[in-house]
């Protein structure tokens, strides 16, 4: 009978993790006490609990001098409130992908989006994930939930939607909902959060059902991605057993069966793996078979116990021999790989990347396949150290070479600006890039380039994998396609969106995707201004429009202001003679006082229309600054002239005081009016 063991068989990575840090604690010895089981594994739980470790229900039952775990499920956001406030000494063992999903569903949540959560609404990631969410949130188990949850519009209504899943949901069903809810809310964001350990496990069980007579799902029976391995071990093969341990395989039938698969659960340890392995393979078969299989087995688990096999497998491998390893932890300083035959890889951050400031667990997680050239092994412990860096580099450079012959682009990140010049790194081969060929045009910061990926050309190869490149031969070429570009379809009146590049006392030139154009100083502003970066500076981007073209001297001529904003078209449409207006004082003439009205739109007050009585100069009354209330008494739209009236204003309070005085005085005011009438009419 062939046995066959998945490959993810075992911890995740989130797990094994969550275990560590409890297990590091007691050695150190302190009390620990986790919230809930800090794994779905009733023989861990066990082990754990004869080592002093409790179990407790919620951060009150801590008692002093007890360091709670927050296991891997994740909890509530209330709950990690309590922990704070309480003062309770906790280490979160929150799977950093359950994290990643609490942050996403807080901050979609404050944005005003409704949370739709695919999972198992009793397990305790789902009820951490919901006490992340800050808006509404509904969880369902597959598509007949979720098709119940779109029909009630009341529940969403028009509000934006968001569709998370549990880590360990099924990744077929979750492919169907997903189709479902686009159906419905077309602008639905859809975060793909199961977790790959999660996926690459299914998708292992489900191929291993296909091909085998009996599967055994090894794992404890509370743990949710068990029973979907479970599940998904069914559908194919029919003879599917889930089993905890070793001993359980005595109650189960093997007749007739000539190949059995085997998987286990995120929760299930290594060793009842390997339990269950070693007993089926004892008992289950031929004796001239076992030993075959017993060693794939223990191959499998990196766990021989055979020195002379162990010293065996760790022959063939040498120093600059490249492996392919897959990544089975992630620290922020080192990453822990398989490369198979009983030796664990160690990759450091400086090994890894090129770039000093490279944040390992982004760029890689458990399961990842990665190319490496082994630098040191340590027979005797099972080690070595890898590189990453150096496998690219040696890779890389051949394609450095090839792209001088070719004038290919080759693509980079600038990472330090140096005397003469900048340093970037392409597959990580070190390329330098002079100062004259750095930028498109001599001058220009070279500090702007730091850290920014750019695209260059090789221009000179020398000894000892020396390369030198050149961005500016790049940025010509584009530039000058980009302006041919422009040049074939532009037309009067098409718009663009531009930069401003750089301002004279004219105008302001700007960048519309390749080609320059100029604002002329009259065309950025309704109002006068003086000087153009009284309106934009460099780097701003703008709204312009074609206003004129030579197409024989390649000039632009750009628009930039709005006609609506046309301070004339503003006052026709919302002042009309006769109206009230408060003005502001603006300058001052022999002949009368000039009075802001809008901005860009200033009307005159005559000398003889700023009091109801003569005055020699507009100053006996009015000061530049002041407001004052005025009567738009004539307009002139053609010749844009408005005319205002203080006097308007006054006239019918006089009138009033004419009505209660004696008849001297009404004499006197009679004069007056007379001689403003003339001093009108003058």
């Amino acid at each position: 009978m062939k046995i066959t063991v998945a490959k993810t068989a075992g911890f995740c990575f989130g797990v094994d993790r969550a275990v560590n840090t409890v297990y590091e604690l007691v050695n150190k010895g302190e009390k620990v006490c986790t919230l809930g089981p800090i794994i779905h594994n009733p023989q861990i739980v066990g082990e754990l609990g004869g080592k002093g470790v409790r179990i407790v229900e919620s951060p009150s039952e801590v008692k002093a001098g007890e360091t709670l775990v927050i296991r891997s499920h994740g909890v509530e956001k209330n709950v990690m409130d309590e922990c704070a406030a309480s003062g309770v000494k906790t280490v979160d063992a929150t799977c950093p992908f359950v994290s990643k999903i609490h942050k996403i569903v807080c901050e979609m949540g404050n944005e005003g989006y409704v949370t739709l959560i695919a999972g198992d609404a009793c397990h305790q990631e789902v009820i951490g994930i919901v006490g992340h969410c800050t808006g509404d949130a509904f969880v369902f188990s597959g598509p007949d939930e979720l098709e119940e949850i779109l029909s009630d519009k009341e529940k969403i209504g028009e509000r934006p939607v968001i569709l998370v899943s549990q880590t360990t949901f099924n990744a077929e069903i979750f492919k169907v909902c997903e189709k479902k809810l686009k159906k419905v809310y077309t602008n639905a964001k859809i975060f793909d959060t199961i977790c790959n350990a999660t996926s690459m496990r299914q998708q292992e069980a489900r191929e291993l059902s296909r091909s085998n007579d009996v599967m055994i799902v090894i794992g404890g029976r509370h743990s949710s991605n068990t029973a979907k391995l479970f599940y998904v071990c069914r559908e194919n093969c029919g003879r599917t057993f889930l089993i905890e341990t070793a001993d359980e395989l005595s109650d189960l039938s093997f007749e007739n069966c000539g190949s059995v698969g085997v998987v286990a659960g995120a929760s299930t340890p290594a060793g009842i793996i390997k339990e269950v392995i070693k007993t089926m393979s004892e008992n289950l078969q031929p004796v001239e078979e076992q030993t075959e299989v017993k060693e794939s087995v223990q191959k499998s688990f990196d766990e021989m116990t055979d020195e002379e096999a162990f010293e065996a497998s760790l022959s063939g491998l040498t120093g600059d021999q490249k492996v392919c390893g897959t990544v089975v932890a992630v620290n922020p300083t080192e990453i822990t790989v398989d490369i198979g035959r009983g030796v664990t890889g160690y990759v450091t951050a400086d090994e890894f990347s090129s770039d000093a400031d490279v944040k390992l667990m982004d760029e890689v997680k458990a399961g990842d396949k990665l190319n490496l050239i082994i630098m040191k092994i340590n027979d005797q412990e099972g080690t070595a150290m890898l590189s990453k860096r150096r496998y690219d580099a040696i890779a890389g450079w051949d394609n450095i070479v090839a792209a001088k012959e070719s004038g290919e682009i080759v693509a980079g990140v600038v990472r330090d600006i140096i005397k003469g010049g900048v340093v970037a790194y392409s597959n990580n081969v070190r390329v330098f890039i002079p100062a004259s060929q750095a930028t498109a045009s001599r001058g220009e910061p070279l500090e702007d380039l730091k850290g920014k990926e750019v695209s260059f050309r090789i221009i000179e190869i020398g000894r000892g994998h020396r390369a030198v490149g050149s961005i500016r031969s790049v940025l010509k070429e584009q530039r000058k396609a980009a302006e041919d570009k422009i040049w074939e379809n532009i037309a009067v009146g098409d718009r663009f969106t531009g930069v401003v590049k750089s301002l004279t006392s004219y105008g302001a030139f700007v960048d519309i995707g390749g080609v320059d154009g100029m604002i002329h100083i009259s065309e950025l502003s309704w109002q006068r201004i003086k000087n153009p970066s009284e309106v934009v500076l460099v780097g701003d981007t703008v709204e312009v429009y074609v206003k004129a073209l030579d197409t024989e001297k390649r000039k632009i001529s750009l628009g930039y202001k709005k006609p609506e904003e046309n301070p004339w078209v503003i006052f026709e449409n919302n002042y009309n003679v006769g109206d009230t207006v408060k003005v502001t004082i603006v300058s001052m003439t022999t002949y009368g006082a000039f009075a802001r009205i809008i901005p860009g739109i200033d009307g005159l007050i005559h000398i003889s229309q700023i009091a109801d009585k003569h005055i020699a100069k507009p100053q006996d009354e009015l000061t530049v600054g002041q407001e004052v209330d005025a009567k738009i008494i004539a307009v002139d739209l053609d010749k844009k002239r408005v005319s205002l009236s203080i006097r308007a204003l006054l006239e019918p309070e006089q009138k009033e005081e004419e009505a209660v005085q004696p008849a001297e005085d009404e004499v006197v005011f009679e004069s007056s009016d007379e001689s403003s009438a003339e001093t009108t009419e003058e």
